[in-house]
């Protein structure tokens, strides 16, 4: 895969710059989808094309969408264009023959532009720019066909070296795609077993006593929260990531994980002060404003980051039971189900403690508790390391494009 960017790149000559009407051509066959002549056809609108991506969604035959208006009639093969917002990137490449919402540009690439190099094209930041900002109007943003004329294609002056950057960015786009796919079946994996092993229908081998139920304020449980009063972070007291200490919130909780990005912080000296909400490995970290059901398990890499005001903690009596195992109870259906049901908010979900020691949670002989606390780490290790892995293919993606285009 390297040596092949390598080949590109030294293939690379002076790049042209070319005006898109030269190279682009925007279909104006519109149809009427009224006639039955195009009812088995396919409908393609901004709702059913990914932001940033050529996955399609949802998609419907013309007849099944009982489509009234003027459509776009396109090829198998045409790029179709969300016109409408374009800072969202709606683009794609037909599957097949159909008819595509009027909030669409059908585009045709003319003589001296490769299909795929124009297709990637739309995904370059320079490109992505000037959509956006001749865009920006009164009203709804919308590029209309003037201004795309307008714009000014850079080019690979050689077909072949066109087609070269084309299909490798595509290996590269399969690769994400099928890291994603991975990334899914593993989260469904993770949800069969989580409902199976929680409603006990599966157990571990050796394994047949009965669970106990009992509410979690009836276990040696410790609860607290990030309701400091007075004592509570001034702007003034916030840090940077250099200098100070994770503040977490509610969109740090993901899928059982405790993740950084976007965190705040505090000074190291807040901190200090802030003793309650010091994380403990093994702790339990769950919303109780705003995002109930989020949860995130400390791991030995969050030791000693900070909880704000919309976050609880569960510190569990490790000889009765194990935080690795009631995080993903709580996780399951039922623990999620259990949770949101003691909402007591209106306009703002919350979950106060004492709600929260009502929630029923399984009591499990402690080695069955390991051996599901086990598994289902091993699981979302997985799962991390395969998030991590697209994480890293979205990045090289995104650097070729910036390189592999002027």
């Amino acid at each position: 895969m390297v040596v092949d960017v390598f080949e590109v790149l030294l293939a690379r000559n002076a790049w042209e710059k070319r005006k898109w009407s030269q190279l682009v051509g925007i279909s104006k066959n519109m149809v009427d989808p009224t006639t039955g002549k195009y009812d088995s056809l396919i409908h393609i609108g901004p709702g059913n094309i990914r932001s940033n991506s050529r996955e399609l969604v949802d998609l419907k035959t013309v007849k099944d969408e009982n489509l009234i208006s003027g459509k776009f009639h396109f090829d198998k093969g045409d790029i179709i264009y969300g016109k409408i917002n374009p800072q969202l990137a709606k683009y794609t490449i037909a599957p097949a023959e159909g008819l595509s919402s009027a909030d669409t540009y059908v585009l045709k690439p003319k003589s001296g532009i490769e299909r795929l190099f124009l297709y990637y094209t739309l995904g370059t930041n320079r490109f992505f720019k000037y959509t956006v900002s001749v865009s920006q109007r009164t009203g709804m943003p919308k590029i209309n066909r003037d201004e795309l004329n307008a714009y000014s294609l850079i080019i690979a002056p050689s077909l072949f070296e066109q087609k070269r950057i084309g299909l490798f960015l595509r290996k590269t786009d399969d690769l994400i795609a099928a890291t994603q796919r991975r990334i899914d079946a593993l989260e469904q994996a993770k949800k069969a077993l989580l409902q199976r092993l929680f409603d006990q229908s599966w157990r571990f081998k050796g394994y047949s006593d009965p669970w106990e139920k009992r509410k979690l304020g009836e276990t040696n449980s410790y609860f607290t929260d990030g309701n400091y009063g007075e004592s509570y972070p001034k702007e003034s007291e916030l840090s940077d990531k250099e200098n100070g200490v994770p503040f977490l919130r509610g969109s740090n909780l993901r899928n059982g994980e405790l993740i950084e990005d976007n965190a705040n912080y505090i000074t190291k000296e807040k901190h200090a002060e802030l003793t309650s909400g010091h994380l403990v490995e093994d702790d339990i970290v769950l919303a109780v404003r705003g995002s109930l059901g989020a949860l995130g398990y400390v791991k030995d890499e969050n030791i000693d980051w900070n909880i704000n005001s919309q976050l609880a903690v569960i510190r569990t009596d490790k000889s009765e039971l194990s935080g690795k195992f009631l995080v993903q109870f709580l996780l399951s259906w039922r623990g999620q189900k259990e949770l949101l049901s003691r909402n007591t908010g209106t306009a703002l979900k919350q979950l106060p403690i004492k709600q929260l020691k009502d929630v029923p949670v399984p009591i499990v002989n402690l080695d069955e508790q390991k051996e599901i606390g086990a598994l289902f780490s091993s699981i979302d290790n997985l799962i991390a390391a395969t998030q991590s892995r697209l994480s890293s293919l979205e990045l090289l993606k995104k650097s070729l494009l910036q390189d592999l285009f002027i």
